[in-house]
């Protein structure tokens, strides 16, 4: 099962990649008018050096055997980035998805790390693990997305709350760039633990309960730490602008720390300190 699961990642992840690209993007002549987007096999198979059939077998799943420089080849001819590549040697080479999985440990925030969130005030912040899992916030964030204290931690899923609660479907002005960084970064974790069963029941569930899901995590996008600025419009702050950084933390591979820093010279950082301000007055209250 776990080489059946790889072999099929392995397959839409080329297949996507294929689809994206065109003969201008790659040097190649138009030709004639195509019925689908995209690359043909063939030509996929011209660029990268290898047969159109072996490459046809690649793409189709099929348990073969793959070189790293077969794989380069490829890699140069989709145009793959770092991350990408590394997710498709992983999936191709086998790279430790036949063994078994373990199950996440679960995450204790250090003193040090509490340390480092309290101090980020004015930076919403979040933390979370391999499954996308929150397992640490500060009061900035619970301040511009939710009060994570109020939802169980089984249900605390930061990919699956993206599409669920509509307070982060109405803050985010350009909500689907918001949602495809998290998919890109969740799909690294997907790469590196193809062996957990865990993802493909997930990712199963979300496709069936979220079509926008499906959409986007058919683009097979992939990034281990996404740099991106988003705006939101906060329902008691209006607009703020953020840069989102995202990081792995020191000492554990398998937590991240995602950091909402304010945009200068747009009021970001004025409005998050007066939405704090007044929640605290208002708790006290």
């Amino acid at each position: 099962m776990n080489r059946e699961t790889r072999l099929q990642a392995l397959s839409d992840f080329l297949k996507g990649k294929r689809a994206k690209l065109n003969p201008q993007m790659v040097g190649l002549p138009t030709g004639i008018r195509r019925r689908t987007p995209g690359l043909r096999r063939e030509e996929v198979a011209q660029l990268a050096g290898v047969s159109t059939t072996w490459y046809t077998w690649l793409e189709q799943g099929r348990d073969i055997h793959v070189s790293t420089s077969v794989l380069e080849g490829i890699s140069a001819a989709l145009q793959l980035n770092k991350d990408e590549k590394k997710y498709l040697y992983g999936l191709a080479l086998d790279e430790g998805t036949e063994r078994p999985a373990p199950a996440p440990e679960e995450i204790q925030i250090s003193p040090p790390l509490q340390k480092i969130l309290q101090e980020l005030r004015n930076c919403p912040s979040i933390i979370t693990d391999r499954r996308c899992f929150i397992v640490g916030w500060n009061e900035a964030a619970a301040n511009v997305f939710l009060d994570f204290a109020q939802i169980p931690p089984a249900e605390r899923n930061l990919i699956r709350l993206l599409f669920a609660r509509k307070e982060f479907r109405s803050l985010a002005v350009n909500w689907v760039e918001f949602v495809r960084g998290f998919i890109a970064i969740f799909r690294t974790y997907y790469g590196q633990y193809v062996a957990d069963h865990w993802y493909i029941d997930f990712i199963e569930e979300m496709e069936n309960d979220y079509p926008e899901f499906r959409q986007l995590w058919n683009e097979s996008e992939v990034s281990s730490a996404p740099d991106i600025q988003i705006e939101f419009r906060h329902a008691k702050a209006g607009k703020m602008v953020f840069n989102l950084t995202s990081l792995q933390v020191q000492g554990h591979h398998d937590v991240r720390c995602s950091v909402y820093t304010p945009v200068e010279n747009t009021g970001t950082e004025k409005k998050l300190k007066r939405l704090m301000n007044g929640n605290d007055l208002a708790a006290k209250g």
